[in-house]
């Protein structure tokens, strides 16, 4: 970190990023509803990871769910048996003009549309990661957030919690020196990569619409289970490792992994993002294993108002895992294991888990005789994301994840994801959206998809 970091700077800098990691009380342009009422919320997406987001979400009124599988939202409607259920959430929003505020546990597919609408309608949204499928669908919810005014939120839940603060904090002080390296590691996918579509056609079963579940992605039969694996070809669940549906591993846990990297260093627009190790991909599929490169400039204005210098950022899944750096230890755990992170400083290491978790510095004789900064960044009340995003609904603080940070970082996850499926370095033009080294437009088509039918962003 460049410039002459006083404990005066340091603090003044300090109290400045504080207000801003919670900015100003601002009421959204959505629903008016003060801070002791309830919101009238809706699911979008009742089942598995549905499911447990609206429940976070029960001191509210829960009055619509919607899934486009019966059977996969049956817990949530015994769970709210009040609520109203649909299988098309555009009916949903269209039948239910008294709904405050949504979340959107879909495919990743589906995140984009669903919440526009929402957002569009004036209602406050909460979007599991990825943010969205496509590069273009992240500036567009982006902007619509800006314009809007809504209360958003992307379910990277670490991003609310404690141990990704004292990565910053600790970084922004200067614990490790300078970064100009970052590993980041997963031991996902756990579900089946590298396949290529199967053959043949099984009838739904009568709780799907299958139509309706493939939404925007282009039309093929549905089948119910691949027989490579005897597991559900796409659903539920296995959707994540097709291209049309899902973003793999990356899209699956980096906006988890990546998040303290990214806060902590201010990446943004990386100039190049590279396939270094690409094992068992498909044209349909992502990889069962990788790495992936990115390349970024020096940044400013980063935390306390520093500037960072050009730093690489590694990108391993699949159990591929970081060499471990000769000064430390065999023994001294990097990450939590199986997921995680290593910051190379020019004095150092710091090391955290999938989200942020346990920081600390190695090897572990350095942690002995260090003191954590005092915590100043604003923490979120129980490190709870749903609480954060509920609290700007009823016009507190902008939630810490909301789309003016998940949008751009997601922008950065998904260019991996671009590289992986073009297997190819990607130069990026962020400003025009624009991959400047693709002359056959091989990797463009995917920065912003045709969609089916009549679906419209």
């Amino acid at each position: 970190m460049s410039g002459n970091l006083t404990r005066r700077t340091f603090l003044m800098g300090a109290a400045a990023v504080a207000a801003g990691c919670a900015t100003q009380p601002k009421m959204a342009a959505g629903p008016s509803v003060s801070p002791n009422g309830k919101l009238n919320m809706a699911a979008i997406g009742s089942g598995g990871k549905g499911m447990s987001d609206i429940w976070a979400c029960r001191s509210e009124n829960v009055i619509a769910l919607c899934d486009v599988d019966e059977a996969q939202a049956a817990e949530a409607r015994s769970r709210f048996p009040n609520a109203n259920f649909y299988q098309d959430f555009r009916v949903m929003l269209e039948k239910e003009p008294s709904i405050d505020a949504v979340t959107v546990s879909t495919p990743d597919h589906t995140h984009a549309v669903a919440a526009a609408m929402a957002m569009r309608m004036g209602k406050h949204v909460y979007v599991q990661k990825p943010l969205t499928h496509d590069i273009y669908e992240a500036r567009i919810l982006s902007q619509l957030a800006a314009e809007t005014g809504v209360a958003t939120q992307m379910g990277n839940q670490g991003h609310s919690g404690e141990g990704v603060r004292q990565v910053c904090e600790m970084i922004w002080s200067g614990a490790i020196g300078e970064i100009r390296e970052v590993h980041i590691w997963t031991n996902r996918p756990v579900w089946a990569q590298g396949l290529d579509r199967p053959a043949g056609q099984d009838t739904p079963p009568a709780s799907l619409d299958w139509d309706l579940w493939l939404g925007t992605a282009p039309e093929r039969p549905y089948v119910s289970r691949h027989p490579a694996t005897d597991r559900p070809a796409y659903h539920p669940w296995h959707w994540r490792g097709w291209w049309e549906f899902g973003t793999g591993a990356l899209g699956d846990m980096a906006c988890h992994i990546m998040d303290p990297a990214n806060w902590a260093l201010g990446l943004s627009n990386p100039e190049v993002v590279e396939p270094v190790t690409i094992i068992d991909a498909t044209e349909e599929q992502a990889p069962v294993q990788s790495i992936t490169r990115y390349v970024f400039g020096q940044r400013s204005n980063i935390g306390p108002n520093l500037t960072m210098p050009a730093c690489t950022v590694y990108w391993y899944e699949g159990g591929l895992m970081p060499e471990r750096p000769a000064d430390i230890p065999e023994g001294q755990e990097l990450g939590d294991g199986v997921n995680g992170t290593l910051f190379v400083g020019s004095d150092g290491y710091i090391t955290c888990g999938e989200y942020g978790g346990n920081p600390r510095l190695l090897p572990d004789e350095r942690m002995a005789d260090y003191t954590m900064p005092d915590p100043w960044i604003e923490r979120v009340p129980g490190n709870s994301p749903y609480e954060d995003w509920l609290r700007a609904c009823k016009g507190g603080p902008e939630a810490c994840s909301n789309f003016g940070y998940a949008g751009p970082f997601t922008e950065i996850v998904l260019l991996g994801a671009l590289a992986q499926r073009a297997n190819a370095p990607i130069i990026w033009d962020a400003a025009n959206m624009r991959v400047v080294n693709d002359d056959a437009q091989h990797a463009q088509q995917y920065v912003k998809r045709e969609y089916r039918g009549s679906w419209t962003l």
